[in-house]
């Protein structure tokens, strides 16, 4: 995609929402290239069930071309899109069947370990994957949004409806929860 000279990737997701909100094909995917495998892993590690959390995304992607004209820039795209998705996570989670399973090939890297690290990773993943569903909800979006994708308070706050003392709260009760279930790991 060019934009005055410019090449598809220096085009900024604010640039590209506009777009986006104009009907602008290109530019949603653009926008669902860049962040559409964070929303399905952020998706999948809430619900568990691969084919919720494809859905999820379908209806999150759905929602936003739809839900672009009323986009107004008071938060990042991406942060607007991780809202999106974390509602639609809570109104599938419900039917989520939550049994472990595999995870995607981009959460946990395939690499040229000895087979027991392989082995020993793939507990510990499990192990922490099991921990977080029993976590509450909020606190499992808070802890996946922070630690797996990078996102700030003041985001998060955002995505969740919620303010940031809230936030650091429930990432302390989360973090410490979890420190709790893993301690057998350390």
């Amino acid at each position: 995609m060019e934009a005055h000279g410019a090449d598809a990737g220096s085009v900024t997701d604010l640039v590209l929402a506009r777009r986006a909100a104009l009907r602008d094909r290109e530019a949603f995917t653009l926008l669902v290239d860049r962040h559409g495998p964070a929303l399905y892993r952020y998706i999948l590690r809430m619900v568990r069930d691969p084919e919720v959390a494809a859905d999820c995304v379908q209806d999150t992607l759905v929602a936003a071309w739809t839900g672009f004209a009323g986009f107004r820039g008071e938060s990042t795209p991406r942060t607007w899109l991780f809202g999106i998705a974390t509602r639609q996570a809570y109104r599938h989670r419900s039917r989520a069947a939550h049994l472990p399973g595999a995870l995607p090939d981009d959460v946990v890297e395939a690499s040229a370990r000895q087979p027991d690290q392989d082995a020993a990773d793939a507990a510990l993943v499990e192990a922490l994957d099991i921990a977080l569903l029993g976590l509450p909800p909020l606190q499992r979006s808070c802890w996946l949004l922070r630690e797996v994708e990078g996102l700030q308070y003041a985001e998060i706050a955002h995505i969740l409806g919620t303010t940031h003392g809230t936030v650091r709260g429930l990432l302390h009760r989360a973090r410490a929860t979890l420190a709790d279930a893993m301690k057998g790991w350390r």
